[in-house]
């Protein structure tokens, strides 16, 4: 199966077919990644087959050009892609996040820390958070992330382990089929808490929780864990001890409630440095 056909009638196609028949929906879907809720346009942006404007331009004439007034799932779609738009102008306004600096200056104080098995750990999908490793696991498979994915993958990359954003950065556009440089950076900085309006440091998501609240049967942990497949969806977001075994599954890599108080004071301590 190709997951993205080429060429700009494909682009077109998509879009098409996204506003049609899926975007009524998409305030409301966006967020479970086991449906395919999203319109997926993304590797046709980064690639320059169909641009930013021609989507919101098909966005507004789907939507009587109409916004706050007109189908809130068009409306939020559109607003997606404006922020795409927004990284795009950070980096052309901010050059210095361009060159590897975060957009918060505070923020070049923060002492990370490196820990080779955690870092492989994550690029595996062997961390042992089911989620997590689902989502490595489809960037590996698939060159694609879900958006919510790649959000509490990033924040726990940046705060549960306390690695530099700048190394996720870099795995994330070797292996993104939709690699952008300014939607990734700006992504990766909002959820280190080092980018422009960027989610204040002491928010962390907690990846257990985010499992249950947006792959509440399991269905996505099970298509890209298999080895999870066969648990009931009331222990599969964290397998006790005794499951992990049975299933040849690895142990959590951190504690989740250490691993946040850490984050934390490292920056309470680079804010007041």
């Amino acid at each position: 199966m190709q997951l993205w056909p080429i060429g700009e009638a494909s682009a077109l196609d998509r879009v098409n077919d996204f506003l049609d028949n899926k975007a009524v929906d998409y305030s409301k879907n966006r967020n479970d990644p086991i449906l395919n809720g999203t319109s997926r346009i993304s590797p046709y942006l980064a690639l320059g087959i169909i641009s930013s404007k021609r989507c919101i331009l098909e966005g507004l004439k789907k939507n009587n050009f109409e916004l706050s007034s007109g189908n809130i799932g068009i409306t939020k779609w559109i607003d997606e892609i404006v922020w795409r738009e927004f990284y795009r102008n950070i980096t052309y306004s901010f050059p210095k996040v361009s060159k590897g600096q975060p957009f918060q200056d505070y923020t070049k104080n923060i002492e990370w820390i490196f820990n080779e098995d955690h870092l492989n750990a994550w690029k595996q999908g062997n961390t042992g958070f089911p989620l997590i490793d689902a989502a490595m696991r489809q960037l590996i498979h698939e060159g694609w992330m879900h958006n919510r994915l790649r959000m509490v993958v990033a924040m726990f990359f940046t705060k549960n382990m306390l690695h530099d954003w700048r190394l996720g950065e870099a795995y994330f556009m070797q292996n993104l089929i939709d690699g952008d440089f300014a939607s990734n950076n700006g992504g990766w900085q909002w959820s280190s808490s080092t980018g422009t309006d960027a989610a204040p440091y002491f928010r962390i998501f907690n990846p257990v929780t985010q499992s249950k609240n947006f792959d509440k049967e399991g269905l996505f942990i099970k298509k890209y864990v298999p080895e999870l497949q066969d648990l009931d969806k009331s222990v599969i977001h964290d397998p006790p001890v005794e499951h992990r075994k049975y299933c040849n599954y690895p142990l959590q890599i951190l504690d989740l409630k250490e691993s946040r108080v850490r984050a934390i004071e490292v920056f309470n301590k680079a804010k007041n440095t």
